[in-house]
C-alpha cells in the first residue's frame, strides 16, 4: 500500500527466486537450469509427489479436457488434494497452505504471466508432471499420453503443444535461450524427421527421440541426473579442491590418468595445472567401482 505497487509473488517465492541467482555461476546452461529447477521442485515439495498420484488426482478432478481453461479456484482445489495426500505421508515436510500458495504462484508465473487468472488444463498437467518424481522414461510416457489422441498416436501439432508447455519452465527462470528459445519448431521437425516424416508417432518413437536429449528438452533428463547425484558419494579425491570423498557428480578425465573433479569445481570451470577445460571428461551421477 505504501508504494502503491502490485506484487504477484508470495514473499517466500521472492526469497526462493533471489536464492536461485546464486546458481548463475554454473557455466553449463543445461546444468544451471536443472539445478535451479531442482531447488524449485524441492521448495514446492514436488520431489515427494509420485507421477502416478499426480495422474490420479487429475482424473479425480475430472481434468480430461486438455484445451479447457480453468480458474484459480479449480487449480487450488487440485493442489489441495495433492498436498493433503503428501502431508499424510510426510507430516514434518509439508505445510499444505504454504505449498498450495507457492505452487499456485509458480504455475501462474509459468503459464499465466499476464495474470488473467486462467490456465489451460494441459499446461497445469505438464508443469506438475515435469516436476513430479518418477522414472525418467515413465515421465516421458505420461507426458506423451497427455497430448496423444485417442489412438495413442501424436501428430506434429500435439507434440508442439507438449514442447511449448514444457519449455515454459526454463523460460520462466530466464534460461530459455540455451534450449533454442521459445521456438520449438526445430525440435518438432527433428522428431518427425527421425521417424521418416510419418504423420504421427507412437510413444516408443517419442521415447527413442527423447533419449537423444533434444535441445528443447535436455533440461529434463539433466534434472533427473542432478537428483540422482545428490546423495552419491564417490571414493575419489578432487584434484582441484581436494574434497574427498567427492559428493554429487564426479567428473573423471579421459585424457589424464587418475584425474577427478568434483561438481563445484567442474561447474565453475576451475582447473588444475596441465589440464585444459576442453579435455573430454566422463560424468558419474552414481558411484562406480574402479
Amino acid at each position: 500500500h505504501e508504494t502503491q505497487t502490485t506484487c504477484w509473488d508470495h514473499p517466500k517465492m521472492t526469497d526462493l527466486f533471489q536464492s536461485l541467482a546464486d546458481l548463475n555461476n554454473v557455466r553449463f546452461s543445461a546444468y544451471r537450469t536443472a539445478i535451479k529447477i531442482r531447488r524449485l521442485q524441492k521448495a514446492l515439495c514436488l520431489d515427494l509427489l509420485d507421477l502416478n498420484v499426480t495422474s490420479e488426482v487429475f482424473k479425480q478432478h475430472k481434468m480430461s479436457q486438455n484445451d479447457q481453461l480453468i480458474g484459480v479456484q479449480d487449480v487450488i482445489s487440485c493442489l489441495t488434494t495433492i498436498y493433503s495426500g503428501l502431508e499424510e505421508k510426510h507430516k514434518d515436510m509439508v505445510n499444505v497452505p504454504l505449498c498450495v500458495d507457492m505452487c499456485l504462484n509458480w504455475l501462474l508465473n509459468v503459464y499465466d504471466s499476464g495474470r488473467t487468472g486462467k490456465i489451460r488444463v494441459q499446461s497445469l498437467k505438464i508443469g506438475l508432471m515435469s516436476l513430479s518424481k518418477g522414472l525418467l522414461e515413465e515421465k516421458y510416457r505420461y507426458l506423451f499420453k497427455e497430448v496423444a489422441g485417442p489412438t495413442e498416436m501424436c501428430d506434429q501439432r500435439q507434440l508442439g503443444l507438449l514442447l511449448h508447455d514444457a519449455i515454459q519452465i526454463p523460460r520462466q527462470l530466464g534460461e530459455v535461450a540455451a534450449f533454442g528459445g521459445s521456438n520449438i519448431e526445430p525440435s518438432v521437425r527433428s522428431c518427425f524427421q527421425q521417424n521418416h516424416n510419418k504423420p504421427e508417432i507412437t510413444v516408443k518413437e517419442f521415447i527413442d527421440w527423447m533419449r537423444l536429449e533434444p535441445q528443447s528438452m535436455v533440461w529434463l533428463p539433466v534434472l533427473h541426473r542432478v537428483a540422482a547425484a545428490e546423495t552419491a558419494k564417490h571414493q575419489a579425491k578432487c584434484n582441484i579442491c581436494k574434497e574427498c570423498p567427492i559428493v554429487g557428480f564426479r567428473y573423471r578425465s579421459l585424457k589424464h590418468f587418475n584425474y577427478d573433479v568434483c561438481q563445484s569445481c567442474f561447474f565453475s570451470g576451475r582447473t588444475a595445472k596441465g589440464h585444459k577445460l576442453h579435455y573430454p571428461m566422463v560424468e558419474y551421477c552414481i558411484p562406480v567401482s574402479t
